[in-house]
């Protein structure tokens, strides 16, 4: 299903040109318009998903295989020093654009592209009932 009102359904299904890196039945992976480094690509289903919640199993699971295939293609032909992985779910998390997307973002040695967090703490208790309450809504 495609969202009408919906841009990157727009984009990942040739409505709206973008630059592509790669195309199949249900992915576009296109440059992204505002990089965090040089190469900064985006994986777009073709379906509409808004986030990871509601993406298919079948969708999450090709995305992750195209973007290893991506990393290692885009590393080799940009020489990257190293790679993220970036994928936001909810406005609290960072996401601007409300359909699944998967950030390809080569890193290059003093890139200044900033993926980073200070490391929290935690006690082993915090962590048992944190695995508790998962465990539980699986």
């Amino acid at each position: 299903m495609k969202k009408a009102d919906c841009i990157f359904c727009k984009i990942a299904n040739g409505e709206i040109p973008s630059t592509t890196l790669y195309e199949d039945d249900m992915f576009r992976v296109i440059l992204d318009l505002g990089p965090a480094s040089r190469g900064h690509a985006l994986i777009l289903p073709k379906e509409h998903f808004a986030n990871i919640y509601e993406i298919e199993e079948e969708y999450a699971a090709k995305a992750m295989i195209l973007a290893k295939k991506m990393a290692a293609a885009m590393t080799k032909a940009l020489g990257a020093d190293g790679f993220n992985l970036v994928q936001n779910n909810g406005e609290v998390a960072g996401q601007t654009v409300f359909h699944f997307h998967l950030h390809l973002i080569p890193r290059y040695e003093n890139d200044n592209a900033l993926v980073f967090w200070e490391p929290g703490e935690s006690t082993p208790e915090e962590m048992e009932k944190i695995a508790g309450e998962v465990a539980k809504a699986l």
